[in-house]
């Protein structure tokens, strides 16, 4: 036990620190090494600490207060979704939170704030203030955020698996010249598809005339055939010679006119045809065009997000492997930035009944074998290479990421499966569904827009919402439900409860 007079000599903090039972707070600290771009950071829990680091090790660390009792801050996997310079709350009373790095949409983040040297904020990472003022202009959107129940830190890996993505120096050198042209391909195809739209709107105004008269002719034809019909059975019916008579001049009558319209049917078809016809022409052109705009677009987005670091979640909960890339494009509602979700597989795991853990594998620099990967463990179950023993990545995905992998490229394996807040404006969110999630899972759903038929976003005059996970449906997917995972606490099964999402 400390004794009073080397309590009185410790700076306040840790005087406080002590007198409370606390262990003393971290100090803010730098590398003696001049720091590269920050990788990822790492947040403990235990021990109220942020440390930051790049491709050599760590850069920077500093004491955080993370969230209180039931509105604990998760520990899972996270990136940086948006950064805000001055910052204010939308929940708490407009809370200052400068230099505010969000981590997730529904109230998660990191910015600075007062330290007391113990958790005490509402969830969010608060950390001192120059320290997060210094960090701001250093991130990135897409920036790895690892929040740790236990001191972790990245360790030099390797593994075969890692080895297969292999950086291509030729294709990625193609690259740029390659989305460049694929871009221009896609502009022409956007340009002609539009275009042939137009030509197709303006022939059916054109024939739309045509066809309304059509119509009514046809009409006129059905009724007088039916009149027709209906002459026939009265003559048949007929009694008498004078009733045959008048039968008769009636038929005589209705066929003429049945004649007359047919004629004029016949002849305004004949008329109509060349017109009807360039419009069903103009109609398939359109599509043909919109099919190739939708195919260039897209050989366009895959080749520009080649030059992108790509992220990969391995999820043991829901067998199904993650592709996220960032397409650099502003989110619809003027949040963050889109994120590519067209690569969703399944994907083989061995004795899937068997906790993975979760791990997180960062190539953090080139090397003369391709890539040098770190690995970071959160929650144990199998070791780290043990884990990636027992996956099989599907090769038609290894083939299309695996030559273009580059620095900042990650792969996550979990026991747990995505978590809903991650949507098309997140990379991964990922919660470990055995600690606390405090807030996290009480909050106020939050919205995301929802593609209309036609591409868009605006319903009614206004955006359209969904409290809904939406994999894929800017990308052409389909929504995929998140299955909860069971757990074991203190030797018990339990299935943690649903994951909610809200603003902040």
């Amino acid at each position: 036990m400390l004794t009073a007079l080397a309590a009185l000599a410790m700076p306040t903090s840790e005087a406080i620190a002590a007198k409370k039972g606390r262990p003393a707070q971290p100090a803010e600290a730098t590398a003696p090494r001049e720091a590269g771009d920050p990788l990822m950071a790492i947040v403990s829990i235990k021990s109220q600490q942020v440390t930051w680091y790049d491709s050599e090790g760590w850069i920077y660390r500093a004491p955080v207060s993370t969230g209180i009792k039931e509105r604990e801050t998760p520990a899972g996997v996270f990136a940086i979704v948006e950064k805000d310079k001055d910052h204010h709350s939308t929940m708490y009373d407009d809370a200052w939170m400068p230099n505010m790095q969000r981590i997730t949409w529904n109230g998660l983040a990191l910015h600075g704030g007062p330290l007391p040297g113990y958790a005490a904020s509402h969830g969010c990472v608060r950390m001192p203030y120059g320290f997060a003022e210094k960090l701001f202009d250093k991130t990135r959107i897409g920036m790895r955020v690892i929040i740790s129940p236990e001191d972790s830190a990245p360790v030099d890996f390797a593994h075969p698996t890692l080895a297969l993505f292999a950086p291509n120096a030729q294709a990625i050198a193609a690259a740029p010249a390659k989305a460049e042209t694929l871009a221009r391909e896609a502009t022409d195809a956007a340009t002609a598809a539009d275009d042939a739209k137009k030509a197709a709107a303006a022939l059916t105004r054109e024939t739309a005339p045509l066809t309304a008269s059509l119509r009514k002719l046809e009409k006129l034809k059905a009724r007088a055939d039916a009149d027709l019909a209906f002459a026939d059975k009265k003559l048949a019916a007929a009694k008498t010679d004078q009733a045959k008579a008048k039968a008769e001049e009636f038929k005589q009558k209705i066929a003429a006119k049945a004649a007359e319209l047919s004629t004029q049917l016949d002849t305004a078809k004949a008329d109509a045809a060349s017109k009807l016809d360039a419009a069903t022409a103009a109609k398939e052109a359109a599509k043909t065009t919109q099919a190739k705009k939708t195919d260039t677009a897209k050989a366009a987005l895959d080749a520009k997000l080649a030059m992108e670091p790509v992220s990969i979640y391995i999820s043991r909960a829901t067998r199904t492997l993650y592709v996220r890339r960032n397409t650099h494009k502003p989110a619809p509602d003027g949040g963050g930035e889109v994120f590519d979700t067209s690569i969703e597989s399944p994907v083989e795991i061995r004795d899937p009944g068997k906790p993975l853990g979760t791990h997180i594998f960062t190539a953090v620099a080139r090397n003369d074998a391709g890539l040098r990967w770190t690995a970071v463990t959160i929650d144990h179950g199998d070791e780290a290479k043990s884990a990636l023993d027992r996956i099989t990545i599907p090769k038609d995905v290894l083939d299309r990421i695996g030559p273009t992998a580059l620095p900042r490229s990650s792969i996550v394996v979990s026991d747990e499966p995505l978590s809903e807040e991650t949507n098309y404006r997140t990379e991964f969110v990922a919660v470990l569904s055995d600690q606390p999630q405090g807030g996290f899972i009480t909050r106020k759903p939050s919205e995301v827009l929802v593609a209309d038929d036609n591409g868009g976003y605006d319903n009614g005059g206004g955006y359209s919402r969904q409290n809904d996970n939406i994999f894929g449906l800017f990308f052409g997917g389909d929504p995929q439900p998140q299955p909860s995972v069971t757990r074991r606490r203190g030797g018990q099964q339990y299935a943690p409860p649903p994951v909610q999402r809200g603003f902040w």
